[in-house]
């Protein structure tokens, strides 16, 4: 075994040693294409090198012979004959592009005046529709009260009334005419009269009487009926009202004053009696005062009102749509006068273009005639150049042809070079394989001896350990003998006794032997078991060296193609091509044959197109004259490109003030705003740069009793106080028509809920405010409510509430 493991020791060595002799062989191929690829290199630049410098000289023999046709083709007189000409045409459209800028100029002033006036008629026109729209929201309110106060909210009074053909029927109350001053007297004495419906006829009415379940509902006949009614009684206070109406305040005597009714209460015929305009009504035997407080109070008043409003809205309307009319009419001016703006801004662009292609082709005459001139001089020196350029041309030819003979020289020696080189490698690779295989002998051949070492150690320690078993057997036998024998002789009587323990003993004993040897047996299966396990381990042992050994010969060929891959990236880096982006632009069914064969047809494609352009020349003589003309339109696009940019520089300037005005405008407000709504404390508003164009404004806001360093660590409902100080100060500096807040109060406790109503109040003077809320301190601040209610279930319908009227109406 010690030497097997030597031979493998020796065999690693060796191959050890060809590993380095072939990594060294490496080092000197890398070298080898190295040189290779500078030699190529060189002498594929220097082909190139000379093929550029024949192609010049080429191009120099063109350029010269172009040169004496130009000297020739000049005509000097010809230019300055169409320069003359174009100066002229473009002094005409001169003179009719300042026309049509002054034409433009009287428009915009026509066009800025209509503006002016449109602005002012919006403003009437928006103001007529604030009065007419106020107008209407309340006469709509007075008319919901209306409706409430005549039965109009009692569902199944209205259906019935729908379902009777009654539902467009006048109540009485709006049939009546009173006189002022003596509503409140009508009301007292009509009561529920005046909810009554006036109808003309009882016989339809009175099939559909069935129909009606619940409710009340009163029916009064408008048919004419010849009443007698005294210059004193409240009949003749009262105009329009029905038959049955007219003839129940008929016998009611009316009175300036109380005293007065009592003396004419003692006057009173039968079924007579006496009322005065606050509604004391009183009778022989009897008196009642009626001060209702709910809806019902101020029917006849609010009747009237309700007239009075929907005259004024008629009124209002009329004076509105005369506002819109203006209005439209001043904009359909305007829109013809924008128009004709428009069409003349088409024709002087049209004329602009048309003198900016005139001034363009003026300047490129200009510059030709100026380029004919210095032509001629330049041509000369041009000629000399040429030649001066061509014999250096000729010079680097010689040398480029020079350097393309010694790379060639390079290449031979290289490829000599490179024969030896290849030759070695066969030899380095064929003794590696040699080491290789006898290293993998020996390897193996210590395996196999260790695995018969360890076979046979295993057996030898076994036997050792039964021998060792049976001599400890035998001692015991031999105590066992000697005791027994001491038995023998100190109990010779109990002898028949003793031989049947003795024999019973010997039994005991060859039982307890055979069990012994069983167990031998199965300690002796187990050890052979074992040996084959340590056999089947060792086998294990040996095919993992195989597997060690194939890692070992992949590694080599990695390595190598590790050393190509280096080689393949020192060529490309002498490229100016990436090899991420040639990766991602590569076919992936591409080949190096296709790759050869497509540099092969690149190569006969470049052959055929033979030498450079000749036609350059002209082409670029084409291009110049292009860039005079376009030179020339550059100029009067920076010319109006300055405009603009002053223009810009204007706006930017008056942007600034105005901004810097509204700015502190809406700071001095946010300032004074905040310390009301939260009862102290100091905010300000701070510009986060020195560019008031493009610089941010920052919310600064310190509540009482707070150090905080920014506005994310106020509350909610301090962000919303915040938020409503900062909109009031926007509001204070422009207000508009409306403002809509929507449940801003919500995060709010009590305190500042009171805080927040006392600022709307007073900004409520400059602004109107419609807010949604649900909190009943806000909703006692507002003077119209518009809720919805459900009477019944399942069944909604909206409710408005005007409160001063409602306010009015319980005080009565």
């Amino acid at each position: 075994l010690e030497q097997a493991r030597k031979s493998e020791a020796a065999s690693a060595g060796s191959l050890a040693r060809a590993d380095e002799a072939l990594a060294e062989w490496r080092r000197e191929w890398d070298s080898y294409t190295q040189k290779l690829n500078e030699a190529r290199q060189q002498q594929n630049v220097e082909q190139t090198r000379a093929e550029q410098i024949e192609s010049r000289l080429r191009s120099f023999d063109e350029r010269r012979r172009k040169l004496e046709e130009a000297r020739q083709s000049a005509n000097q007189e010809e230019l300055k004959e169409q320069f003359d000409e174009l100066a002229a045409k473009e002094q005409r459209k001169r003179q009719a592009r300042d026309e049509f800028e002054r034409h433009l100029t009287d428009v915009a002033d026509k066009i800025r005046k209509l503006r002016e006036q449109d602005q002012k008629l919006s403003e009437l026109t928006e103001e007529r529709r604030t009065q007419l729209q106020d107008a209407q929201a309340r006469y709509a309110s007075l008319e919901a009260l209306q409706q409430a106060a005549l039965g109009g909210g009692d569902e199944s009074v209205q259906q019935w009334l729908e379902a009777s053909g009654l539902e467009g029927n006048k109540r009485v109350a709006q049939t009546l005419d009173v006189t002022e001053g003596w509503q409140r007297a009508v009301e007292t004495v009509l009561g529920d009269y005046l909810q009554a419906v006036c109808v003309s006829d009882f016989e339809p009415v009175t099939e559909a009487i069935a129909s009606f379940k619940t409710g009340n509902v009163t029916l009064l006949d408008t048919q004419p009926i010849d009443i007698d009614a005294p210059e004193t009684s409240l009949a003749a206070m009262v105009r329009g009202a029905p038959s049955a109406a007219q003839s129940l305040l008929a016998n009611v005597r009316i009175a300036d004053s109380l005293p007065a009714a009592m003396a004419i209460r003692e006057q009173l015929a039968d079924g007579q009696s006496v009322i005065t305009p606050e509604g004391v009504w009183l009778g022989s035997h009897w008196l009642r005062v009626s001060r209702d407080k709910d809806s019902q109070a101020g029917i006849l008043a609010r009747e009237h009102d309700m007239r009075r409003l929907k005259d004024e809205i008629r009124e209002l309307q009329a004076r509105f749509e005369s506002a819109r009319k203006l209005m439209h009419d001043g904009r359909g001016r305007l829109e013809q006068l924008e128009e004709r703006r428009e069409k003349l801004q088409a024709d002087a662009s049209a004329l602009l273009g048309e003198y900016s292609e005139l001034k363009a082709a003026l300047d490129s005459a200009r510059y030709q005639f100026d380029q004919a001139v210095a032509r001629q001089a330049a041509i000369e020196e041009e000629a000399l150049e040429l030649d001066s350029e061509k014999i250096s041309a000729e010079e680097q030819l010689r040398e480029s042809r020079r350097g393309h003979t010694q790379a060639g020289t390079s290449l031979e020696e290289l490829e000599q070079q490179r024969q030896v080189l290849q030759s070695r490698r066969e030899e380095l690779n064929a003794e590696l394989e040699r080491v290789r295989t006898q290293a993998s002998q020996d390897r193996q051949a210590v395996q196999d001896m260790t695995i018969q070492f360890e076979s046979r150690r295993s057996s030898k320690e076994s036997a050792a350990q039964n021998l060792e078993r049976m001599q400890s057997q035998l001692r015991q036998f031999e105590v066992r003998e000697r005791e027994i024998r001491d038995q023998l002789a100190a109990s010779e009587a109990p002898l028949a006794e003793n031989k049947t323990r003795l024999e019973d003993q010997l039994s005991k004993r060859i039982g307890i032997e055979d069990e012994l040897g069983e167990a031998r047996k199965r300690v002796e299966g187990v050890e052979s078991e074992l040996r084959e396990r340590d056999q089947a381990r060792l086998q294990t042992e040996q095919g993992v060296e195989m597997a060690r050994a194939s890692v070992a010969e992949f590694e080599m060929a990695l390595q190598e193609i590790r050393v190509r891959r280096e080689g393949f990236a020192e060529q490309l880096e002498q490229t100016d091509f990436e090899l991420d982006v040639l990766i991602k632009e590569m076919d992936p069914d591409a080949t190096i044959e296709s790759w050869d064969e497509k540099l092969e047809k690149l190569r006969r494609r470049i052959d055929r197109l033979g030498p450079i352009n000749l036609a350059a020349i002209d082409e670029f003589k084409e291009q110049t004259e292009r860039k005079a003309y376009l030179d020339s339109q550059l100029e009067d696009l920076q010319s109006a490109l300055e405009t603009l940019e002053g223009a810009i520089r204007k706006i930017d300037r008056e942007t600034r003030s105005r901004f810097r005005e509204t700015y502190e405008q809406v700071n001095t407000g946010f300032k004074r705003l905040f310390p009301k709504l939260f009862g102290g404390g100091h905010a300000y508003l701070e510009l986060t740069g020195d560019d008031l164009l493009s610089a941010g404004v920052t919310v600064m806001a310190r509540p009482p009793g707070k150090r905080n360093s920014t506005i994310h660590l106020l509350s909610g409902g301090e962000k919303a106080l915040t938020a409503v100080a900062l909109v009031f100060a926007i509001f204070e500096l422009n207000p508009a028509p409306f403002c809509m807040l929507d449940e801003v109060d919500a995060p709010l406790d009590d305190a500042n809920v009171g805080r927040f109503c006392e600022i709307v109040k007073s900004m409520s003077e400059q602004v109107q405010f419609v807010f949604i809320t649900h909190n009943k301190v806000t909703m006692e601040m507002a003077r119209q409510l518009s809720g919805v209610t459900m009477q019944e279930p399942g069944v909604s319908r909206l409710v408005s509430v005007d409160l001063d009227e409602a306010v009015k109406m319980a005080a009565s």
